[in-house]
């Protein structure tokens, strides 16, 4: 209840300082016991704070706080560290309907889709060649990039 009135009753005993809630307390004494309990697992550098260690991590991660266990390699983002997983633990739970081969991930089936449905979104903007994956119009620009190359001049 103390909190909604903004009286601060938890008060430290090395330094009388006082705290709206005992949360706040507990964190502070910290300070005075010199504990620290949060271990960085590349360098073995101890943090009285977890928010202390997060922001140490990025140091190693560049900026990549999501770090594999398995091989050390760091990730944005945690779902890019879950994709990731999949490639130490096998699975592949994306499969076609059509003839259950299976993908890590989902951009790929949908890719694969394309190979039953004679779908051709890519299309060349010189020629109006076709194409499934954008890869196969990438390569095939090369021979427009060719041609130009050898064209002769009067």
């Amino acid at each position: 209840m103390d909190i909604h009135l903004g009286e601060k009753s938890h008060v430290c005993e090395e330094c009388n300082r006082s705290f709206k809630s005992k949360r706040n307390l507990k964190q502070h004494i910290l300070i005075h016991t010199g504990v620290k309990s949060y271990v960085c697992d590349i360098c073995n550098k101890y943090f009285r704070f977890k928010c202390n260690l997060n922001t140490h991590i990025l140091i190693h991660t560049e900026g990549k706080p999501h770090v594999c266990e398995v091989c050390n390699k760091s990730f944005k983002l945690k779902g890019q560290l879950n994709e990731h997983m999949l490639i130490h633990t096998g699975l592949k739970p994306h499969a076609c309907d059509v003839c259950n081969k299976s993908f890590r991930q989902k951009g790929h089936l949908q890719k694969h889709l394309l190979t039953h449905t004679g779908q051709m979104p890519h299309v060349c903007e010189v020629c109006k060649s076709s194409f499934s994956r954008k890869d196969q119009l990438n390569q095939h620009m090369f021979v427009h990039m060719l041609e130009k190359r050898h064209v002769c001049e009067d």
